[in-house]
């Protein structure tokens, strides 16, 4: 009678245990095993890459899959602050679009750094065509500024760079960082980019174009570990998303 107490009792705590630690964080302990789970009910897939992802073998890029389905868009990392250049940027650039990916680039925003110095600095390195996704924005950090100086400088660079391209900038943010410091009316008419991880579905309620998902995905052609993305809505809408070639745009009838 002791042993098959014991036996019970030992029963009990693990699936307590189970229960209580391991089924509402199962989605990070895929991850952390090499398993990262894709959302269901998605089919336009990309990824982000930066210098961390070293050397990329695009050709097996070009032919991996993500979910069973192919690599549709690429993120890229471009700038930082006022000065600094992703090292891998020009050449990721490059390879991305001789490829046939989709490209966007985007812009690490620092805090403490004058805003209309990061957005000149985006604008001399980066130069995005016809075909692109709109620039992007990622804003992670405070620093010393409050929440009407950080609004204040993200709205900067958004305006600016809009200015140069003719359409709205990508917001990249976390989910908690989107509802504690960018939920303003302000920044409503942006498309949004979401970084939540390790959840079946995205609990951000407002709407949403991309969602990071995972940043433990494993893809052939690239060196260890890299973010995952999912596009909310079919291929055509996404290439509705890219900038536009000036020359395709029609010009507005004129009036009877």
């Amino acid at each position: 009678m002791i042993w098959t107490g014991a036996i019970l009792l030992g029963l009990i705590y693990i699936l307590f245990f189970y229960y209580v630690f391991v089924s509402p964080s199962s989605f990070r302990w895929k991850a952390i095993y090499g398993d990262p789970v894709y959302p269901d009910g998605f089919d336009v897939h990309g990824i982000d890459v930066s210098h961390y992802q070293e050397d990329i073998d695009w050709e097996r890029l070009r032919n991996a899959s993500l979910n069973s389905s192919p690599v549709s868009f690429i993120f890229i990392k471009a700038t930082e602050g006022a000065k600094i250049l992703d090292d891998n940027f020009n050449q990721n650039f490059y390879e991305a679009k001789k490829n046939d990916f989709i490209r966007g680039a985007y812009h690490f925003f620092v805090p403490d750094v004058d805003a209309r110095q990061q957005a000149r600095f985006f604008l001399k390195q980066v130069h995005l065509e016809p075909g692109d996704l709109p620039p992007v924005l990622d804003v992670e950090k405070v620093g010393d500024l409050t929440d009407a100086q950080l609004q204040k400088a993200v709205k900067t660079w958004l305006d600016l760079v809009e200015k140069e391209y003719g359409v709205k900038p990508i917001i990249y943010t976390g989910y908690k960082f989107k509802l504690r410091y960018l939920n303003t009316p302000d920044f409503d008419g942006y498309p949004y980019w979401t970084a939540h991880y390790y959840v079946k579905k995205l609990e951000y309620k407002g709407p949403w174009r991309f969602w990071q998902h995972t940043d433990c995905g494993s893809v052939s052609g690239l060196k260890g570990a890299v973010d995952c993305d999912i596009f909310n809505g079919s291929l055509e809408e996404l290439m509705k998303m890219t900038i536009p070639d000036p020359d395709t745009v029609a010009e507005p009838e004129d009036s009877l």
